[in-house]
């Protein structure tokens, strides 16, 4: 079995197997731009703007940012970006990346692609996933109203139950196709009620085989705790627990909404005690292993080594579908591909959609990467270096 000696996230060699000089200089002009806050900041507003004036830069954008961090603009694009991936052991999962208007046809449309994509991914061996959020198939006014004990009125209700439905048929897609799904995570005011709809999926489709996972955010200051809770609960009712874990995406929305309304902010104090609650909630769930499985989605370097050795502690076949590592897609290769060469299951979001319709993704990529707690300084670097050896051979 694998153990931290066998794995080293600073080989170089491993990590950009899978790019010839040419997609190496192409990541080099990527991240210097991503690691000038003004320069990526102005490079996107200019290309929200020649979008909107309809000029054609989607070619530009397939060059650069787009071309790093998604897959395609389809389902068919992008499964030649997750084929590329499996040559190296890398599994995957189509995320359609677009936000949809919020109203019942663009509820419909998302759910009939992302049912699409579990039907590619079933045809596959590496791309074991679907992927949902809830708020992509339903209109979340509800849920907030559901999470706060308020009576939905008949309409509101009507539409309810279409979400409802809506989540149920991707999730028994994912059984019957042989798939798993996994549900994302959502914002604190209505997570209880996409909580209870990922619980009720698991007691129905989660009996002989883990199929539905629920995500957990733990820069909650509850949510190690939640998770335990999840547990106990699946223990009881006798199904399977499926956990994703993050460290979480809405930081500051979550303490603007609970300074606004003038409740305790549900966020943890410091970076210190995510990190800590972070790798307290991965230990918790290998070491019960026969109840959950763990999708570990870290870009911590130190997080990913500790899952290695706990798996290796309490005996987790790296080959099984106990334990997953995640990233996303143009981003920490490092990791990536280094596990997946230690003989690690390790599987890349590839996001994807018409150019213009994931914008909102990339605009959330580039400030994630421009910020100081950012990866496009240590990514920087990484290629600098890959960059270097290559030309002193």
């Amino acid at each position: 079995m694998p153990t931290k000696s066998s794995i080293s996230f600073e080989n170089l060699e491993v990590a950009f197997a899978s790019k010839s000089d040419a997609e190496l200089k192409k990541m080099h002009l990527v991240f210097s731009l991503l690691n000038n806050k003004t320069l990526s900041d102005i490079g996107i507003a200019l290309t929200h703007f020649a979008l909107k004036l309809k000029l054609p830069i989607k070619w530009i954008m397939k060059q650069t940012m787009f071309g790093h961090f998604c897959g395609g603009e389809t389902i068919k694009e992008s499964i030649k970006a997750c084929e590329k991936l499996a040559e190296f052991g890398i599994e995957a999962i189509l995320d359609y990346s677009v936000e949809g208007k919020g109203d019942e046809e663009s509820f419909e449309r998302t759910t009939e692609e992302i049912r699409q994509t579990m039907v590619e991914s079933a045809k596959t061996d590496y791309m074991p996933f679907g992927v949902i959020k809830v708020t992509g198939l339903g209109d979340y006014h509800n849920l907030i109203k559901i999470q706060a004990g308020e009576k939905l009125n008949p309409q509101e209700q009507i539409a309810y139950d279409k979400t409802k439905a809506r989540v149920d048929l991707l999730c028994k897609t994912a059984h019957d196709l042989g798939l798993k799904i996994l549900i994302d995570a959502e914002e604190s005011w209505f997570q209880d009620a996409v909580d209870n709809l990922a619980y009720e999926a698991m007691e129905k489709y989660n009996l002989e085989r883990c199929v539905v996972y629920n995500t957990y955010q733990m820069y909650r200051h509850d949510m190690l705790g939640r998770l335990k809770k999840a547990k106990e609960a699946a223990s009881q009712k006798g199904y399977l627990l499926g956990a994703k874990l993050v460290r979480g995406a809405y930081m500051e929305k979550e303490g603007e909404r609970a300074e606004k309304y003038g409740y305790p902010s549900p966020i943890q104090p410091s970076k210190a005690a995510t990190d800590k609650d972070y790798n307290a909630g991965v230990e918790f769930c290998i070491e019960n292993k026969d109840i959950v499985f763990l999708m570990s989605g870290s870009h911590n370097e130190n997080s990913n080594y500790l899952v290695a050795e706990l798996m290796n502690k309490y005996g987790v076949d790296p080959k099984s579908d106990k334990v997953f590592f995640a990233q996303l897609y143009g981003m920490s290769d490092n990791i990536s591909f280094n596990l997946a060469k230690a003989g690690y299951r390790v599987v890349k979001y590839v996001p994807y959609g018409p150019v213009e319709k994931v914008m909102p993704y990339l605009t959330r990529r580039a400030a994630e990467n421009s910020s100081i707690a950012g990866q496009s300084s240590r990514e920087f670097e990484l290629i600098k270096r890959e960059m270097k050896r290559r030309n002193s051979k």
